[in-house]
Order: structure tokens, then sequence, then C-alpha cells
């Protein structure tokens, strides 16, 4: 399979964040891609999403007043970058964000810490819980249905996808009983038990989608993934109606041990 960012692009990623690095005084615990590449439906003129998390010096911590916890970066027409802290980051897993998740899956990754990586993963494997990760996944894909049409009247095969990648978060939730699925297309339907004729359909929207630019509309989507899709929407409402949500309060101080640790740890005391 054909690496979604070349060697070229990795370089100029990498020198980047290496700039923001140095302007901002931080340090880069995970940058990694975030969009379609990573996914594995990228088309030829997909941007290069970057994210990432990073820690900031002990004296900005003691500041008084609100402090910006992300840092962004004007966006162009090919790269889109922009990091969170690492205490943000913590508080999001806390509260079940799936985003976080999925940056600490990227098959496509710039730079790691590999100590941070584990500590956060871990942390992030305890924290996040099947409910909460649920209603986002099927908040995404509700949203993303309302703009399936384009201005043709013909859907948009990009948001085709972004509905189609939820669906099958849902199904891996549902399958696996478990509340971190995987990020990339690939690792997500290895664990979905999909039958040989849904992942032959899936497989011919893939190329379709690789072959074809960004705004790009499409036939009427095969009635295999529109099943597919009503009936994990459906299984995912209904389990949620009866699901409680995951008892958190112990994971507080395991998040404040993990940010002190991994702070201390690059700009000690």
């Amino acid at each position: 399979m054909t690496d979604p960012v070349d060697d070229k692009m990795k370089t100029l990623i990498r020198a980047k964040l290496d700039e923001i690095a140095g302007e901002e005084g931080v340090q880069i615990l995970l940058a990694v891609e975030s969009g379609s590449r990573a996914w594995g439906f990228h088309s030829p003129d997909s941007d290069y999403d970057v994210r990432f998390i990073y820690a900031r010096p002990i004296d900005w911590h003691l500041k008084l007043g609100k402090k910006r916890d992300v840092i962004e970066r004007p966006i162009d027409d090919e790269l889109d970058i922009s990091g969170w802290e690492l205490s943000k980051a913590l508080t999001l897993a806390l509260g079940s964000n799936a985003v976080i998740a999925e940056w600490l899956q990227s098959p496509v990754v710039y730079s790691a810490d590999d100590m941070a990586v584990r500590g956060l993963s871990d942390f992030a494997s305890d924290a996040l819980d099947r409910k909460s990760v649920s209603w986002h996944y099927l908040s995404l894909l509700r949203r993303q249905e309302a703009r399936l049409i384009g201005p043709d009247g013909r859907p948009r095969l990009k948001r085709f996808f972004y509905i189609l990648r939820p669906t099958l978060a849902l199904r891996w939730m549902r399958v696996n009983d478990l509340a971190m699925p995987p990020m990339d297309m690939a690792r997500l339907r290895s664990g979905c038990d999909l039958d040989h004729v849904t992942e032959a359909a899936i497989d011919h929207l893939i190329a379709e989608k690789m072959a074809a630019p960004e705004s790009a509309t499409s036939h009427d989507p095969d009635p295999i993934l529109t099943d597919l899709i009503a009936a994990e929407t459906g299984l995912a409402e209904r389990w949620l109606a009866s699901a409680s949500a995951a008892e958190k309060r112990p994971l507080y101080a395991r998040a404040d041990a993990l940010h002190r640790d991994l702070t201390l740890s690059r700009f000690p005391l």
C-alpha cells in the first residue's frame, strides 16, 4: 500500500513542528496525521491534517489569568496544523473525547515521545467509556448525513465516508464491547466481523474515493452500505437508551499525576 504521506511532505511537516516548538517554547509529545490520509481513504488532492499534543514549562502553569491551551497555525490549501496542551488533552480524555483516542492510534506518526504516548494511551483506554464515545460517533454520523447531498443533488463521496467511518466505529464497539475503536479503516474493518459482500462494497467505494477529487459526487450509495448504516444506527440508539455512563472520579487523581510526571520529566524544576 502506498504511503499516504511522502518523504518530502514528512520532512516539511517535521520542520514546521520544530519551528512551532521553538517559537512557543513547548515540547511536542505526539504529532500525527488525523484526517483521511490516516483513515485510509484520502483523495489525490486531500490536504494534510496534522495534530499534536504538547507540554509547556512549569512557569506557564503558575501564571495567573486564563491561558490559551491550543496552538494553531493559519490553514493553507495543503496543510492544516494545530495542537492541544497536555492538560487539555487529559481533560478531554476524562470526558471520553474520541478525538484524543484517534490521535493516539494514528498510523501516520510525525514524532512521538514513547513514554508519553504509552502513558496517554493507557490512560485513554481506561478513561473512555463506550456510552460517551458512542454518542460522539452517532452525533458525527447524523451531522454528516445532513450534509451528504451536494449542490448537484448527488451524494458527496467524501461525506458518505464521513458517515460510513462512524458507522463502523459504532459496530466495532458493539462487537468488541470496548470504547476505543481503531482510527484507520483497515484495522477498524478487521474488528467489525463484516461479511465478504459488505467488505467488497467498501473496497469498491474506497477505490472510487481515492481516484476522485475531494469535491466529487457519486451515484446513489450501495444499498448494502446504506442498510449497514441504518442497522448500526438503530442498534446504537437502542443501546444508548439503556446504557449507563462509567464512573470517572478515581481517574482524576491519575490524570493529575500523569500531567505532573510528563511535564516535570521534560521541564525539571
